[in-house]
This record gives structure tokens, C-alpha cells and sequence, in this order.
């Protein structure tokens, strides 16, 4: 292809064998991505055949927006298997859905806020100017871990956050949006008393006994979800049992109808966070589709089915 008696060329005709600038061979030969066959006479660069190719290579690779240390390890490191391009690619194309994400959430809180009353503007700004683009949730998390019983094993805790604390959807309704700003708002609010309202179960079980308490309440609210999809009115069953059995295994005791009573009354008397589980329903529920349930929509489903049964053993 090149036809000097040596097989070597310019760093001009390379520029044009490539169809790219002088100035573009030599930026990338400064930086170690295209090495030189030889220097001329003069002191010009001279390039084998095989630049052509690389450089080519190169071009392609920058067009997929990879960064020049990337680039650099995809050709110089041995790599017949094609690791390196692959992990390469795979994290630019995390990055990538990461900024895709924020576009989209951008877009639907534009949307969230053209579309609102004017006298609504500044309050609906200043909720989603709170919120990152995308978004946190470790503000949620954050306000779960301060709830929970301290020193509750990392396992259990990981867990109970997993059910907690919702994801934000990839490609969100402007209602999403506000509704994941309140939520936000909500769990940085200020506490009102000296420390968060816990439940009765926080100090009777301790930190052992909740996460004994979570594991079986996990199971208990999938069961009652199920119910709610298909909105069945509360009842006592399958559900309802491992509701019961998991907070008599926190506490150490016996599943009977008088535990049930007691615990019936208990719960009616444990503080409620019934805003935030309405604000993860908005969040997790796609435009105009069915409620999903939530752990405390179902929590309120087996209570219901808990307070029945009980009124109905004591009539």
C-alpha cells in the first residue's frame, strides 16, 4: 500500500490513507497510541503498514466514546480472548444507562414542573432541586438504619432494606418523580421527640429477636401481597400464621388465641409510617397500572385479617 522503497510512510500520507488530520496522527502518536517505525533524515515520522490498521482501530474505538487509557490497554495488552474490550465496553455501557437515567429522571421532573400550576412552581422545584439526578436513596436507607435495633446483624439489615427501601424506576412518570421527592422530604424531616418512635417488638426481641421478626415478616407480607393483587379482603390463613409466627419467635413464646389478642392490641398501639409506605406505592406503581403492594399496605392487610379473627374468637 505505501509505496516508498523502504514500506514505510509519512505521518501525511498515513493522515490520508485514515482520512483524518495531520494534527490527529500526531496527538495520538504523543501519547503512546501509535508508535513510530522510524524518524526520517529530516526528523519526520515514518509509520509501518500496520498503522494504518491501528490507527483505524483507534478511531473506532473513540467513536464508541472510550477513554484514551482504555484505549491504550485494549491495544497493547495481550488480549486474544478479548477481555479487555469487553470490560471496557461493559463499563462504558454502565455508565452510559447511569447517564441515560439521569436524563430521563431530568426530563420527567421538566415535565413534573411545566405541567403543574403556576402557584405549585416553587414548591415542587424545591422538593425535586432536593433530589439527585438519578437518585439516591441512601437518605432512605439511612432513615431505615436509624429505625432498626442496633447492632441487628448486617445479614438481617441488608435484607429488611432490600424490602424498605424502593428503587427508583429507570423511566419515570412525572408523578414518580414528586412522589420520590416527598419521600425524600419525608425521611429528612426532623424528628419530633427526642428519637424516632419504635415499635414494641424493637425492645422485647432486641436486635436478634427483630431479625428473627423481619426474616418471618418477609415471608408473611409476600404471602399477603399475593392477596392484595388479587384483592381479596382480609382473612385469617397461610398468611396470616407466619405473620403470627414470626413475632412469636421473636418473643420466645407459643402461637395461641390469647397471644393473638395481645398482639392484636399491640400492634394497633405500634407507631405508623403510613405516609412513607403511600409515597413508595406512588413510586413503585407504574401510570395508571394496578397499587403494588408494599410491606405496609400488607402489614395492614394482616392486621385487619389479625383484628377479625380475634373480635370473632371473643364474640
Amino acid at each position: 500500500m505505501f509505496t516508498s522503497h523502504d514500506g514505510l510512510c509519512s505521518i501525511g500520507e498515513l493522515a490520508e490513507h485514515a482520512g483524518v488530520t495531520v494534527k490527529t496522527v500526531r496527538f495520538y502518536s504523543d501519547r503512546g497510541l501509535l508508535p513510530e517505525a522510524s524518524r526520517s533524515a529530516g526528523g519526520h515520522r515514518r509509520y509501518a503498514p500496520d498503522a494504518l490498521d491501528r490507527l483505524r482501530l483507534i478511531r473506532s474505538l473513540r467513536t464508541l466514546d472510550l477513554p484514551l487509557p482504555e484505549v491504550h490497554r485494549i491495544l497493547d495488552e495481550e488480549d486474544e480472548a478479548g477481555r479487555v474490550l469487553e470490560d471496557a465496553v461493559a463499563g462504558h455501557l454502565r455508565a452510559l444507562g447511569s447517564q441515560l437515567k439521569a436524563l430521563r429522571w431530568r426530563e420527567a421532573a421538566l415535565r413534573l414542573v411545566q405541567e403543574c400550576p403556576p402557584g405549585e412552581r416553587a414548591d415542587r422545584l424545591h422538593l425535586i432541586g432536593a433530589v439527585t439526578a438519578p437518585p439516591s436513596t441512601a437518605p432512605l436507607a439511612r432513615f431505615w438504619r436509624s429505625w432498626l435495633p442496633p447492632r441487628m446483624p448486617a445479614r438481617s439489615t441488608a435484607a429488611f432494606l432490600e424490602a424498605a427501601v424502593p428503587q427508583p424506576p429507570d423511566d419515570p412518570a412525572p408523578a414518580q418523580v414528586l412522589a420520590f421527592a416527598r419521600l425524600n422530604a419525608f425521611v429528612l424531616q426532623p424528628c419530633t421527640g427526642a428519637e424516632q418512635p419504635q415499635p414494641e417488638a424493637h425492645r422485647t426481641a432486641g436486635a436478634r429477636g427483630a431479625a428473627v421478626l423481619y426474616a418471618g415478616l418477609a415471608e408473611a407480607y409476600e404471602l399477603a401481597g399475593a392477596q392484595l393483587r388479587r384483592d381479596r379482603a382480609p382473612y385469617p390463613g397461610e398468611a396470616l400464621d407466619n405473620f403470627v409466627a414470626a413475632y412469636a419467635s421473636a418473643y420466645g413464646t407459643r402461637d395461641n388465641p390469647e397471644f393473638r389478642r395481645l398482639l392484636a392490641g399491640q400492634l394497633a398501639a405500634d407507631p405508623r409510617i403510613d405516609q412513607y409506605w403511600e409515597l413508595v406505592a406512588e413510586v413503585i406503581t407504574s401510570p395508571g397500572g394496578r397499587t403494588e403492594p408494599t410491606p405496609g399496605s400488607a402489614h395492614d392487610w394482616l392486621l385487619a385479617a389479625l383484628d377479625a379473627q380475634t373480635a370473632a374468637g371473643a364474640a
